[in-house]
Formats: C-alpha cells, structure tokens, sequence
C-alpha cells in the first residue's frame, strides 16, 4: 500500500448474525483467533457469531468480544498479506482492536481487555438504567449547550460526536428525553437508540477503578504506529498514558469526528473499515468532503478482503 491508509475498527451496533464465517471457514488462523476469544470469554462467542440469536449476541458481555474476535479476524486476514496501516482508530469498542492492529497489545490481552470491560460495563447498567439518543441536526458546541443545561436537574452527557451533526447523548432516560425535546424544539431529530446500557456516561464511572486495576496487569508496549485515540482525537506513544486513556473511555465522549478530521490533516488517503458491517464507512461520507480525494472499503469477510486487496495490491 503506498498510499496513507487508515484502518477503522467499529464497535457495538455493528454486530449481523454470520459474521465472521466466510473468514473462520476459509483461514486456520482465524479458528485460532475464535477459539482464544471463547477461551478467554468461558462462552461459545463463535457459535453466537455465525449463528445467533442476535438477543444473545447483543448481550454486552457477548457483543463486545464477537465483535473484537470479527475486527481481529479481519485484521489477521490482511497481516496474512502483508499490510498494515499507516494508523489505526477504533470506534469506542473499537479502540481495542486498534491497539492490537498498532502492536500495543496482543490478541490474547485484547480479547481478555473486551471481555473484562464488557462485564463491568454490564454490572453498571444493571445498577443504573440507562438511554442513549441521536441527535442529527445540531452541531456540537449546541448540543453541548443543551446537555449543560440538563445535566443540572440528573445525569446527561454526549457520547459519541460522530460527525458533525450526528451527537450521541447518553444518561438517565428522563434526563436524555428531556435534553433531545430541547434539541427537537431546535430543529433536530432525536432517534432512540437499542442499548442496554448508558455507555460513556457517568453511569459507568463504578467500572472505571476495576478496569484502571485490570489495565496495570496487562503488558502494553510502545505502538508501531499511531493509534488516534477517542479521549484525545491524538496519538499517545507512552505506553503507561495509553493505560489511562483506556480507563478514562469508558466515561468520556467518543471524538469520532475529530479523529477523521485528523486523518485528512495527515492526508490519509485510504480508509479501510476493518469488521462487521458499514457504520464508520457510513460516517466517513459525512465527515470527509467530496473535494477530498480518497478511497474507503469495507474489509468484513472474504469478498471485503478480496475487494481491497484488488484495489491497493
């Protein structure tokens, strides 16, 4: 690849009963990867993958494992072939897959990270019942505003600033529904989204001091490349401040568009979404202008995989 390439790794909401077959059944490498994911998790996480339910599956304990075990298995295909990004970024969830991608951590601390997080976020939320909401229509700075001005009365936050005017707010479901009739009275639309959980809010923070522990006991090195992390929209090369930014995602907002208006600053050139489905590709269309040259693909399976190997090889 001689273009500047980012890797993308999505994270919850990308999940699709099959994923990750057509790879397991085609790659001895891959089996490995599924088997040392449902090693590390004590569940049949490749079964729930290829076949469902999509009820189990979406389960946070079960999705954020499968999901990394698809993103790994997608990555170990195009390591296979002999490429690598330039940098990588992973979308919540995501991140960790990322640091795999830039040599930061192994498959197999990576998979135990996701399980580990998945069940602490998962004890969270069945303590606090939590909502998130899209808000499409606002910038930041407005939605921002709104949730200040919420969060007075209970717990509200942003989540995810997608794009420029896609925001996840996350929180407490009268607080959320109160802070997205405020947005609509703006001119936005508000779109409930299925969760389980209040994801990057303060609902989370009871996680964050047992992950922070879980973090110290697993090896980090410097990464190979750079990793634009959600908490900064940055990259970070200390291995120790990489630990903290892992344990400080949980609760603060994913700065997804920052990240992706970074990567036009660095002229990437070639984005390549690599796991299940299409939503960072979907986003990328919204960030990135039509004056911008550039390429997105989509590695989520033998025909992604074939499709971008055609194209950059």
């Amino acid at each position: 690849m001689k273009k500047k390439t980012a890797f993308l790794f999505p994270g919850q909401g990308s999940q699709v009963v099959g994923m990750g077959l057509d790879l397991y059944q085609e790659y001895d490498f891959v089996r490995e990867i599924f088997d040392m994911v449902d090693d590390a998790s004590k569940n049949h996480i490749s079964r729930l993958c290829f076949e469902g339910p999509m009820e189990e599956l979406t389960l946070t304990v079960n999705l954020q494992p499968a999901i990394t075990a698809v993103n790994l298995a997608c990555m170990a295909a195009l390591e296979k072939e002999g490429l690598q990004p330039d940098v990588a970024a992973g979308h919540s969830l995501g991140e960790y897959s990322a640091l795999q991608a830039a040599g930061v951590v192994n498959s197999e601390d990576t998979c135990k990270l996701v399980f580990k997080r998945g069940h602490l976020m998962h004890r969270e939320a069945t303590k606090h019942k939590g909502a998130m909401h899209a808000i499409l229509g606002l910038n930041i700075d407005a939605v921002q505003q709104i949730v200040d001005e919420t969060r007075k009365k209970g717990v509200v936050a942003v989540a995810n600033h997608n794009t420029a005017e896609q925001i996840v707010i996350t929180g407490a479901p009268d607080m959320v529904e109160s802070a997205s009739e405020l947005a609509k009275a703006q001119g936005a639309k508000a779109i409930p989204l299925k969760v389980s959980g209040a994801w990057h809010s303060e609902f989370i923070r009871g996680a964050e001091k047992d992950f922070r522990s879980f973090l110290a006991e697993i090896p980090f090195s410097a990464p190979e490349r750079p990793v634009l992390f959600n908490v900064t929209a940055a990259s970070e090369s200390d291995p120790n401040k990489i630990k903290e930014i892992m344990a400080r995602q949980l609760c603060s907002p994913v700065r997804w568009y920052d990240s992706v208006c970074k990567m036009q600053e660095d002229q990437i050139e070639v984005f390549a979404e690599v796991g299940p489905k299409k939503v960072l590709t979907g986003l990328l269309r919204k960030i990135i202008p039509d004056t911008y040259e550039h390429k997105a693909y989509n590695v989520d399976g033998m025909k992604g995989l074939e499709a971008f190997l055609r194209a950059v090889t």
